[in-house]
C-alpha cells in the first residue's frame, strides 16, 4: 500500500487546501489515536508547533482529534521539532506532535510525528494511520474522552537540554555571536542557549509576528546572517529554519558552511580526540569530496536516500552515531535521537574552542566539488526512463569523469521533475556533463 498523505517528512501543504485543513487534521489524529490505543489502554501525546499562525487553527484540530480519541494531550507552545523530540522521551509519552512546515513559506503547514523514544516512525506506521483514516470515526463516550494540560516550561526544558550537550569545562566567554532563529520555533530559545553558555549574542529573525517564518532569514536565507555578521564583526553565526532541526553557519569572514562541512568537522573533533567513528552516513546529495575525505581518514561513508529519516535509519542499522544532509540536517546520535539545529550548532562551536582554531584551517581538507542541478520538466505521461538516449549518455559522462567526479539522476517526489546532478573537480566540467545529460529528457 502506497501513502497517499505521508512524504518524507510528514504530511505538509497550503493552509486552506486539502489536506491542510481542520476537519481533515482533526480525522488525522482520531485516527492515530487510534493506532495508538492498539498497544497503551491510556495514551498522551505531546504537540508542539513553530510560529505560523496556523498553528493556532490546527493545534486545536488535533487536540479535538486526539481527546475524541480518548487519548490525553499535553500542549508545549511555540518549541522547535527537536525540542518536541526530547520532550516526547523525557515526559516518557506515548507519541509526540509537531505542527510546521519546516523552511516552507508561512502559508504552508504540516504535522509530523515522533515515536516515544524521540525518533521519526516508519513508513509502516504511516501506512497503519492511513488504512484507520480510511474507515468511519468511532469516538469514545464522555467518560473515556482525553483530557488536555499545557506543559509550562517545556522551552526552559529543552534550553538545559541543549545545553548539556555543551562539554562543561568550555565555555563560549569571550565569542560574539549572531543568532539567526528565521522568525520560527526557536526565537526564544535560542539566543538564550547560547547567552547562558557565555556568549555575547545578537538575535536576528527572533521576532515572529506569525505571518513572517523564514522570510529573508534563516538557514534557506544567510544572506541576512553574513550581512549581520560582518555588521557587528561577530566570531560566528548560527542560522536556524523555522523549526530549527537544520544548521547553517558563518564565520568571521562571512564564509558560509554547509551540513557537508559541518559533517567533516564533528567527524574530524572525535578523530582527534580519539574517539571511535567506524561509519557516517549521508545522502545521495552529498558532495563527493566530503566523501573522499572521510574515506582518507579511514571512515566508512555510506549514502542514504535524500531525507534525514533515512540518514536515520541507516545509522540505527549500522549501530553509527553521525551521519547528516548538506541542507544542514546533522544527526548525532549520542546527543539527542533527532537532527537538531541547536544541538548541532553547540558541536561545532565547542569544536573551535577546544582546537582554538578557526572553521577554515578546521575542513581545510574538505574543498567540495562543483555541482550542477539541471531540473527538466517532464511532459504529461511521460516515462523519462524509457529514453533511448539516456543511458548511453550517462554512461559516457559517468566514463569522462571517472572517480573525479558522479552523477545523480532522481525524479522529483512533489513535482513533475527529473533533477539530474552531476559534480565534478571543474565546475565548467560539471555542467557541461549535466546539460548533456538533462538534454537527452528533452529530445
Amino acid at each position: 500500500m502506497t501513502r497517499q498523505y505521508f512524504g518524507t517528512d510528514g504530511i505538509r501543504g497550503t493552509v486552506g487546501q486539502s489536506p491542510i485543513t481542520a476537519d481533515f487534521v482533526l480525522r488525522l489524529a482520531h485516527a492515530v489515536g487510534r493506532v495508538l490505543k492498539r498497544s497503551e489502554a491510556r495514551p498522551t501525546v505531546l504537540i508542539g508547533k513553530d510560529t505560523r499562525i496556523s498553528g493556532y487553527m490546527l493545534e486545536s484540530a488535533l487536540e479535538s482529534g486526539f481527546n475524541s480519541a480518548g487519548v490525553d494531550v499535553v500542549l508545549l507552545g511555540p518549541l522547535p521539532t527537536p525540542g518536541v523530540a526530547y520532550l516526547t522521551r523525557a515526559q516518557r509519552a506515548s507519541l509526540g506532535v509537531v505542527i510546521s512546515a519546516s523552511h516552507n513559506p508561512f502559508d504552508d503547514n504540516g504535522i509530523k510525528f515522533f515515536s516515544a523514544q524521540g525518533t521519526k516512525l516508519s513508513d509502516d506506521w504511516e501506512r497503519d494511520v492511513e488504512a484507520v483514516l480510511a474507515m468511519d470515526p468511532v469516538w469514545v463516550d464522555s467518560a473515556n474522552l482525553g483530557r488536555s494540560r499545557r506543559l509550562d516550561d517545556a522551552a526552559g526544558r529543552y534550553i538545559e537540554f541543549c545545553k548539556s550537550t555543551f562539554a562543561n569545562n568550555l565555555t563560549l566567554k569571550g565569542m560574539r555571536i549572531v543568532v539567526d532563529a528565521a522568525h520560527g520555533a526557536a526565537y526564544n530559545i535560542a539566543p538564550k542557549v547560547f547567552h547562558e553558555l557565555g556568549a555575547e549574542v545578537i538575535a536576528i529573525g527572533c521576532a515572529p509576528d506569525g505571518l513572517n517564518i523564514n522570510r529573508g532569514v534563516g538557514a534557506t536565507h544567510p544572506e541576512a546572517l553574513v550581512d549581520a555578521v560582518k555588521a557587528h564583526r561577530a566570531d560566528m553565526g548560527v542560522a536556524l529554519d523555522g523549526d530549527a532541526d537544520r544548521l547553517q553557519i558563518v564565520d568571521a569572514q562571512g564564509r558560509l558552511y554547509n551540513g557537508d562541512e559541518l559533517l567533516y568537522l564533528m567527524v574530524d573533533d572525535r578523530l582527534r580526540r580519539g574517539e571511535a567513528v567506524p561509519g557516517v552516513v549521508g545522502t545521495l546529495m552529498t558532495n563527493m569530496a566530503v566523501e573522499l575525505a572521510l574515506i582518507a581518514r579511514g571512515v566508512t561513508f555510506v549514502r542514504a536516500k535524500v531525507g534525514d529519516r533515512y540518514v536515520l535509519e541507516e545509522l540505527e542499522k549500522n549501530q553509527w552515531l553521525l551521519g547528516g544532509e548538506g541542507s544542514g540536517h546533522l544527526l548525532a546520535l549520542d546527543k539527542h535521537s533527532t537532527g537538531d539545529g541547536l544541538i548541532s550548532a553547540l558541536q561545532v562551536l565547542q569544536t573551535v574552542v577546544r582546537s582554538g582554531q578557526s572553521l577554515a584551517t578546521l575542513v581545510k581538507e574538505v574543498v567540495l566539488f562543483p555541482q550542477t542541478m539541471i531540473n527538466v520538466r517532464l511532459q504529461p505521461g511521460q516515462d523519462w526512463k524509457a529514453s533511448p538516449q539516456l543511458a548511453p549518455e550517462t554512461r559516457a559522462v559517468e566514463g569522462e569523469l571517472g572517480q573525479s567526479g558522479r552523477v545523480l539522476i532522481r525524479a522529483s517526489g512533489t513535482e513533475p521533475l527529473v533533477r539530474v546532478m552531476v559534480e565534478a573537480r571543474d565546475a565548467t566540467q560539471a555542467k557541461a556533463c549535466a546539460q548533456r545529460i538533462a538534454k537527452t529528457l528533452t529530445a
